[in-house]
């Protein structure tokens, strides 16, 4: 049966207004409406801004680029919807996303839900489903680059939602809090995931709820920015949520990433971005997290990293990982 909840759309934009006349028109097909549409504009130094108002968006002004997680945080705050769905910019949804991922989530009393997204230009390639963590504090966003095939077409509880594409009940804001600011731009969901499994509360994935992503349209995959960012969040993870927890895979997990990153001639990014977050953890005052609530969550989402590897293949990363810190 229609679920007969209200869902705010939360666009985190910056300056690509040619995504903005993709993505706008395709929220107004869905079957079941958006409740309301905001876009965040993050200072953008063109006329997005006035374009997605003028194409009836409802539009928050940044005076500056502070960031997706900033950008969401005040979406949410202004948002009345029932539920929240937070997307890129760079998405494009089937028409009954909003429906299926809905429905499902209220038949389920779920907090949360994230549907199979898919790349953009070839659409027999996975871009992303759900995310696991590693004990190496190494985000995973499970299926990304494997072919579509009837494993990632299985419905199943979830740890962390992307923020790519995926749907919040309102409420669970209140309750677990907003998405942490001083991660800035990107493991704000791996955060926001992990607070979210200490207290012990789970979304879905629901395959049937089908989005497609361009994928690192704002700043590319691996610009010298997001190597830079995901190296210093990285750090910014472990000292909030893995104080208590093994040393080593963290260690083997952020030197084989820093070799990922040398091997796309961004091995300064990395080290920056290592150097920027120990500095800012070194700022933190009272960091508390439940130990053993934390290490359970991280065994079982690398469990888990671990069992698909082994279903659909692993790549040179996880591999190494593995061989090098798995759990004897």
């Amino acid at each position: 049966m229609p679920t007969t909840a209200s869902c705010s759309a939360v666009i985190p934009h910056w300056n690509r207004r040619d995504l903005l006349e993709s993505l706008l028109p395709n929220l107004r097909e869905q079957t079941t409406p958006f409740h309301e549409i905001i876009v965040v504009d993050n200072g953008s130094t063109n006329d997005s801004a006035d374009f997605a108002g003028h194409r009836g968006a409802r539009v928050i002004r940044l005076q500056q680029n502070l960031g997706f997680a900033a950008a969401v945080n005040r979406g949410i705050k202004e948002a009345s919807g029932d539920w929240i769905a937070i997307l890129n910019n760079d998405v494009l949804l089937d028409p009954d996303w909003l429906a299926r991922l809905t429905n499902a989530a209220e038949s389920q009393q779920a907090h949360f839900a994230a549907g199979k997204t898919l790349r953009f230009d070839d659409s027999t390639i996975i871009d992303g489903t759900f995310d696991e963590v590693s004990r190496g504090a190494c985000a995973c966003r499970c299926g990304a680059g494997k072919p579509d095939s009837p494993l990632w077409n299985e419905p199943r509880r979830i740890r962390i939602a992307p923020m790519t594409a995926a749907i919040f009940r309102r409420d669970l804001f209140e309750v677990v809090g907003l998405l942490d600011e001083r991660f800035i731009s990107y493991m704000e969901d791996t955060d926001f995931g992990i607070r979210c499994s200490i207290l012990g509360i789970a979304g879905i994935y629901v395959p049937s709820a089908v989005a497609r992503h361009r994928g690192s349209s704002t700043l590319g995959a691996w610009t010298i920015d997001t190597v830079r960012s995901i190296s210093r969040n990285q750090v910014l993870l472990a000292a909030k949520h893995f104080g208590s927890q093994p040393r080593w895979p963290i260690l083997v997990g952020q030197l084989l990433w820093g070799l990922l990153a040398l091997r796309h001639a961004r091995g300064v990014a990395w080290l920056a971005g290592k150097i920027d977050g120990w500095r800012t953890v070194r700022t933190w005052q009272g960091i508390a997290t439940s130990a053993d609530a934390v290490r359970v969550i991280l065994e079982t989402s690398e469990d888990e990293i671990f069992q698909l590897g082994v279903k659909t293949g692993f790549d040179a990363y996880w591999r190494a990982y593995f061989w090098l810190s798995r759990r004897r």
